[in-house]
Protein backbone atom coordinates (compact mmCIF):
# COMPACT_ATOMS: atom_id res chain seq x y z
CA UNK A 1 0.00 0.00 0.00
CA UNK A 2 2.93 2.11 0.82
CA UNK A 3 4.75 1.93 -2.68
CA UNK A 4 2.05 1.36 -4.76
CA UNK A 5 -0.59 4.61 -3.73
CA UNK A 6 1.59 6.20 -0.62
CA UNK A 7 -1.56 5.37 1.27
CA UNK A 8 0.56 5.07 4.75
CA UNK A 9 3.36 6.76 6.44
CA UNK A 10 5.29 3.11 6.96
CA UNK A 11 5.37 -0.41 6.27
CA UNK A 12 6.75 -3.03 8.65
CA UNK A 13 7.79 -4.92 4.76
CA UNK A 14 8.02 -5.40 1.73
CA UNK A 15 5.22 -8.00 -0.15
CA UNK A 16 7.12 -8.95 -3.18
CA UNK A 17 7.62 -11.99 -5.54
CA UNK A 18 10.94 -11.85 -6.47
CA UNK A 19 12.18 -13.20 -10.08
CA UNK A 20 14.46 -14.33 -10.42
CA UNK A 21 13.60 -15.40 -7.06
CA UNK A 22 17.20 -16.74 -6.24
CA UNK A 23 18.83 -13.29 -7.25
CA UNK A 24 16.40 -11.53 -5.64
CA UNK A 25 16.43 -12.87 -2.91
CA UNK A 26 20.48 -12.79 -3.02
CA UNK A 27 20.01 -8.68 -3.51
CA UNK A 28 17.42 -8.69 -0.57
CA UNK A 29 20.01 -9.74 1.54
CA UNK A 30 22.31 -7.48 0.62
CA UNK A 31 20.31 -4.61 0.63
CA UNK A 32 19.36 -5.71 4.03
CA UNK A 33 23.10 -5.92 5.22
CA UNK A 34 24.07 -2.25 3.74
CA UNK A 35 21.55 -0.02 5.31
CA UNK A 36 21.22 -2.72 8.52
CA UNK A 37 17.45 -3.50 7.85
CA UNK A 38 15.90 -6.82 9.09
CA UNK A 39 16.69 -9.98 7.07
CA UNK A 40 12.80 -10.24 6.69
CA UNK A 41 12.23 -6.62 5.27
CA UNK A 42 10.74 -8.15 2.01
CA UNK A 43 8.51 -10.91 2.27
CA UNK A 44 7.55 -13.50 -0.32
CA UNK A 45 4.32 -14.69 1.46
CA UNK A 46 2.18 -12.87 -0.59
CA UNK A 47 2.57 -15.17 -3.10
CA UNK A 48 -0.26 -17.40 -0.99
CA UNK A 49 -2.65 -14.48 -2.11
CA UNK A 50 -2.12 -14.52 -5.89
CA UNK A 51 -5.09 -14.67 -7.97
CA UNK A 52 -5.70 -17.57 -9.49
CA UNK A 53 -7.77 -16.36 -12.55
CA UNK A 54 -6.13 -13.18 -13.20
CA UNK A 55 -3.57 -10.33 -12.26
CA UNK A 56 -4.18 -6.89 -12.25
CA UNK A 57 -1.32 -4.88 -11.78
CA UNK A 58 0.69 -1.90 -13.01
CA UNK A 59 4.54 -0.52 -13.18
CA UNK A 60 5.52 1.90 -11.36
CA UNK A 61 8.34 3.49 -13.83
CA UNK A 62 9.46 6.41 -11.85
CA UNK A 63 11.30 3.40 -9.40
CA UNK A 64 12.20 1.59 -12.85
CA UNK A 65 13.83 4.54 -14.11
CA UNK A 66 15.96 5.30 -10.60
CA UNK A 67 16.98 1.88 -9.70
CA UNK A 68 16.86 -0.43 -13.61
CA UNK A 69 14.35 -2.61 -11.57
CA UNK A 70 11.35 -3.45 -13.12
CA UNK A 71 8.41 -2.98 -10.02
CA UNK A 72 4.81 -3.51 -10.99
CA UNK A 73 2.36 -2.98 -8.27
CA UNK A 74 -1.10 -4.73 -7.67
CA UNK A 75 -4.48 -2.27 -8.75
CA UNK A 76 -6.47 -1.13 -6.36
CA UNK A 77 -9.43 -3.47 -7.36
CA UNK A 78 -6.76 -6.44 -6.90
CA UNK A 79 -5.77 -5.01 -3.29
CA UNK A 80 -9.24 -4.66 -2.15
CA UNK A 81 -9.93 -8.12 -2.95
CA UNK A 82 -7.26 -9.42 -1.58
CA UNK A 83 -7.68 -7.37 1.68
CA UNK A 84 -11.34 -7.95 1.80
CA UNK A 85 -11.07 -11.46 1.87
CA UNK A 86 -8.35 -11.19 4.64
CA UNK A 87 -10.30 -8.68 6.43
CA UNK A 88 -7.67 -8.76 9.73
CA UNK A 89 -8.87 -6.78 12.50
CA UNK A 90 -6.52 -4.78 14.66
CA UNK A 91 -4.66 -5.97 17.49
CA UNK A 92 -2.63 -3.81 19.69
CA UNK A 93 -0.92 -0.76 17.83
CA UNK A 94 -1.13 -3.17 14.53
CA UNK A 95 -4.23 -1.58 12.29
CA UNK A 96 -5.19 -5.05 10.59
CA UNK A 97 -6.54 -4.09 6.70
CA UNK A 98 -8.95 -1.28 8.31
CA UNK A 99 -7.21 1.74 7.19
CA UNK A 100 -6.12 -0.26 3.87
CA UNK A 101 -9.86 -1.15 3.27
CA UNK A 102 -10.72 2.29 3.92
CA UNK A 103 -8.81 3.72 1.65
CA UNK A 104 -9.85 1.49 -0.91
CA UNK A 105 -13.43 1.69 -0.80
CA UNK A 106 -12.76 5.70 -1.01
CA UNK A 107 -10.11 5.18 -4.25
CA UNK A 108 -12.58 2.93 -6.13
CA UNK A 109 -15.50 5.04 -5.21
CA UNK A 110 -16.96 1.06 -3.85
CA UNK A 111 -20.77 2.17 -2.11
CA UNK A 112 -21.74 -1.33 -1.09
CA UNK A 113 -20.33 -5.16 -0.01
CA UNK A 114 -21.91 -6.51 -3.13
CA UNK A 115 -19.94 -4.18 -5.28
CA UNK A 116 -16.94 -5.51 -3.23
CA UNK A 117 -18.32 -9.08 -3.94
CA UNK A 118 -18.37 -8.20 -7.59
CA UNK A 119 -14.36 -7.30 -7.44
CA UNK A 120 -13.20 -10.25 -5.65
CA UNK A 121 -15.39 -12.39 -7.83
CA UNK A 122 -13.51 -11.13 -10.69
CA UNK A 123 -10.15 -12.42 -9.08
CA UNK A 124 -11.39 -15.20 -6.75
CA UNK A 125 -14.02 -16.39 -7.99
CA UNK A 126 -15.03 -19.47 -6.07
CA UNK A 127 -14.26 -17.00 -2.75
CA UNK A 128 -16.98 -15.38 -1.01
CA UNK A 129 -16.72 -12.22 2.34
CA UNK A 130 -17.20 -14.21 5.53
CA UNK A 131 -20.04 -13.54 7.02
CA UNK A 132 -18.26 -11.96 10.41
CA UNK A 133 -16.82 -9.65 7.85
CA UNK A 134 -19.37 -8.45 6.15
CA UNK A 135 -20.46 -5.78 9.46
CA UNK A 136 -16.99 -4.55 9.73
CA UNK A 137 -17.03 -3.84 5.80
CA UNK A 138 -20.26 -1.91 5.85
CA UNK A 139 -19.39 -0.17 8.81
CA UNK A 140 -16.21 1.40 6.43
CA UNK A 141 -18.09 2.02 3.70
CA UNK A 142 -20.41 3.94 6.52
CA UNK A 143 -17.30 5.92 7.27
CA UNK A 144 -16.75 6.50 3.78
CA UNK A 145 -16.98 10.28 2.33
Amino acid sequence: MLLAYNSRAATKDIDAILAPRVEGERLAAQVARELDLPGDWISSDVVQFVSPSKEAKRRLREIEDETGLAVFVPTARYLLAMKALACRRPVGAYRGDLDDLQFLIRKIGIRSVDEIQQIVDDFYPDDVIRAEDRPLLESLLEDTP
